[in-house]
């Protein structure tokens, strides 16, 4: 049987952290999906297709990584794709303890549901969407700046979309 995994979240937008754990998931699962999440009650600095051609980008060199977007619960796309497990990165305990509940609940809406937790290389640590969102909106543009966030292969992208907006 193929283990099949997915990597959820909002990817607002795609950091080094989330591209770390893409990598060495990738390296444990036969395929791993990055579902990008759309959630209408939260606003995004980018959109859901925006989104996902950022972490299409950034992840095209990896064989066994697809990227979809999808509206609805996690657990319905798993069951979907045949997925038996959802990667989750790990920065800190607050990290840990929110993800805990998360996945007693994705079990008990989905009992074939397994999380794996993937602790956050050091250098990764204070890295996060939430970040970078707050450089961009405070103007900063300088790719030696986000290229301590941000894989090398979307800076451009995200500087110019963020000015589309």
């Amino acid at each position: 049987m193929k283990k099949i995994a997915v990597f959820a979240g909002s990817f607002d937008p795609f950091t080094l952290g989330h591209l770390d754990v893409v990598q060495r998931a990738a390296k444990l699962f036969d395929t791993l999906w990055i579902l990008v999440a759309q959630n209408s009650s939260k606003r995004n600095m980018f959109s859901a297709e925006q989104r996902k051609g950022f972490v299409e980008t950034a992840v095209q060199k990896i064989p066994n990584v697809r990227v979809a977007s999808f509206e609805g619960l996690t657990v319905d796309f798993m069951r979907q794709v045949g997925a038996q497990y959802l990667v989750r990165g790990i920065r800190n305990s607050s990290d840990l303890d929110f993800e805990q509940s998360v996945a007693w609940n994705n079990k008990a809406l989905y009992g074939d549901a397994e999380s794996v937790f993937l602790l956050s290389a050091p250098e990764h640590l204070s890295v996060s969407s939430s970040v970078v969102r707050e450089l961009l909106a405070n103007g900063v543009k300088k790719k030696t700046t986000l290229s301590k966030f941000v894989p090398g292969s979307i800076i451009n992208e995200i500087v110019r979309k963020k000015g589309d907006r």
